[in-house]
């Protein structure tokens, strides 16, 4: 089995590299990361560098915040490209602008590296269940070579197409996911207001036309007030701002999306930006 480096231990990367242990794969971590520890105590190597892990390892995975991060780890001093062997397997598994996946993917191929943007969906019950929806951009050849690390972080598993197409896919999946949650947050503000039981009305439409995920899971969330992230509002926010970024590249009107995505500014200003993205409902309330 291919020896995996994997650069990025939060709520998402953490139990996704434990899911690679638990597979069966060697594993290396950065020893900087705060979960480093608990990485090595269940099997994993750690490294002080990106280049020093780039250089051990066949496979690299990143799971990191936005795009300037994994272009720092790629591309910074002591960063992967200065370890990394031809023949290696690059994966971004991070959420990032497609036209920075599109970038490192030349960076890499520069180096005799072949390269996927890999985002998932899910959220971190994916992550730790092993049920990640992952959306792939890259050649046929480095997928089949990474469907069985795949396999063992999430289920539903698709070659997008060419480089930049998974993180293409991913600010759709942030759009739909993100009105989505704007549409539950109003209609339980609206219910509440008028004194409609929120429990009631969320089982009786989760039978109808309107049942989603997110009505099931988010919807749950917000009659809890159970606001703890499984993902950020902040991170959030930034994938609607690449999700409009993309859109002006190709002169696509979102304006459903920049609502939204003003709306998650304005959680971000009140300093709701650590919880999850559920709290969307709180500004609705005030």
């Amino acid at each position: 089995m291919e020896k995996v480096g994997f650069i990025g231990l939060g709520i998402m990367g953490k139990p996704m590299a434990l899911n690679l242990l638990k597979a069966g794969y060697s594993v290396s971590v950065l020893s900087t990361s705060a979960a480093a520890t608990e990485l090595t105590e269940a099997g994993a190597t750690a490294y002080a560098t990106s280049k020093e892990l780039a250089a051990q390892c066949d496979v690299i995975i990143t799971m990191l915040p936005d795009s300037p991060d994994v272009e720092q780890v790629v591309s910074g001093a002591d960063g992967v490209l200065e370890g990394i062997q031809a023949g290696t397997l690059f994966i971004d598994m991070s959420t990032i602008a497609p036209a920075t996946a599109v970038n490192i993917y030349h960076l890499m191929q520069a180096k005799g590296v072949e390269a996927l943007d890999a985002p998932v969906s899910g959220g971190q019950v994916g992550a730790v269940g092993a049920t990640l929806s992952i959306m792939v951009g890259g050649s046929a050849n480095a997928f089949e070579r990474a469907l069985p690390l795949f396999q063992a972080m999430g289920k539903n598993i698709v070659h997008i197409g060419e480089p930049g197409a998974g993180q293409t896919t991913k600010a759709c999946n942030q759009m739909i996911v993100g009105m989505t949650i704007q549409a539950v947050a109003e209609a339980f503000a609206l219910a509440q207001k008028a004194g409609v039981d929120l429990e009631k009305m969320r089982e009786v439409l989760l039978g109808g036309f309107a049942q989603s995920r997110i009505l099931d899971l988010h919807g749950k969330r917000m009659i809890d007030r159970n606001f703890n992230p499984g993902f950020k509002v902040k991170l959030h926010k930034k994938d609607m701002g690449i999700a409009l970024q993309t859109g002006q590249e190709f002169s696509v009107p979102l304006k459903g999306t920049a609502l939204v995505a003003a709306q998650m500014e304005a959680a971000v200003a009140q300093g709701n930006g650590e919880l999850d993205h559920s709290s969307l409902l709180l500004l609705l309330e005030k």
